[in-house]
């Protein structure tokens, strides 16, 4: 059986790609903070029995490394990295950026570093590590500076990693989705709202003007992004950061 290890796996991209790796017969673990919406992600899932529950923050390296030895599972195929969060930051006594980083950037190394014997010890042709990151990777935007970076600094994570396991035939990626239909855009969007003095509405009409096919991805596009790059159909890829964007940049 293959395994696909997702953190962020509770809600929106995180739980969109572990209904399509179970439907394709995959053991997904669900890596995540809350476990009750871990447990809602297991219960969407094709033989929710079949799957695990892994409720860490990614930024315990020591938890981290203890729940996933508990597992004792021989090898895993797949490690998708989506666990983030969102949302602004400024420099003062409530700065967010150390928690920002610490999650996006630094939970992204643990997790992945945790996981790299059981991808070595897979006896298949390629094994994939999938990183998310984000459109604002190359994109600046006032008043985001943490989540700016560690998005960006996650591209710098993937292309190291592509270089030094492509001899082991590990095939390591990123994506960079725009906006997506998640609880995280929401927020986005309410806080734009909240900023301009404007409704929601209008937040969100404002910020799809900008946006050449004036909509936001589905959580499920993304989510069939990832899987048809680690799906076998291509063995080619590595080292790169794929938009999906809705036209957003057009690098």
């Amino acid at each position: 059986m293959k395994i696909a290890v997702i953190s962020g796996a509770g809600s929106g991209i995180g739980r969109a790609t572990a209904v399509i790796f179970a439907e394709q017969e995959y053991q997904v673990i669900l890596i995540g903070r809350t476990e009750g919406k871990l447990v809602q992600t297991r219960e969407s899932l094709a033989k929710p029995e079949r799957h695990r529950i892994v409720c860490v923050d990614v930024r315990a390296k020591a938890p981290l490394h203890s729940e996933i030895q508990a597992l004792s599972l021989q090898s895993v195929d797949a490690v998708i990295a989506n666990a983030g969060v969102g949302g602004g930051n400024r420099y003062g006594d409530r700065d967010r950026w150390q928690e920002v980083i610490d999650i996006n950037l630094t939970g992204t190394y643990n997790l992945v570093n945790e996981c790299l014997p059981y991808l070595r010890a897979k006896q298949a042709d390629y094994k994939h590590v999938m990183v998310v990151s984000s459109v604002l990777a190359k994109l600046g935007v006032p008043g985001y500076s943490a989540y700016c970076a560690s998005k960006a600094g996650l591209l710098g994570l993937m292309r190291s990693w592509a270089v030094e396991l492509a001899q082991q035939k590990i095939l390591v990626n990123a994506i960079c989705p725009g906006w997506v239909e998640t609880e995280m855009a929401a927020d986005g969007i309410q806080a734009v709202a909240d900023l301009t003095n404007n409704t929601y509405d209008d937040a969100l009409n404002q910020q799809m003007k900008q946006v050449p096919l004036g909509k936001m991805s589905q959580p499920e596009e993304v989510a069939n992004l990832i899987y048809f790059l680690i799906s076998g159909q291509q063995n080619s890829i590595t080292g790169q950061a794929i938009d999906i964007n809705n036209g957003v940049l057009m690098p």
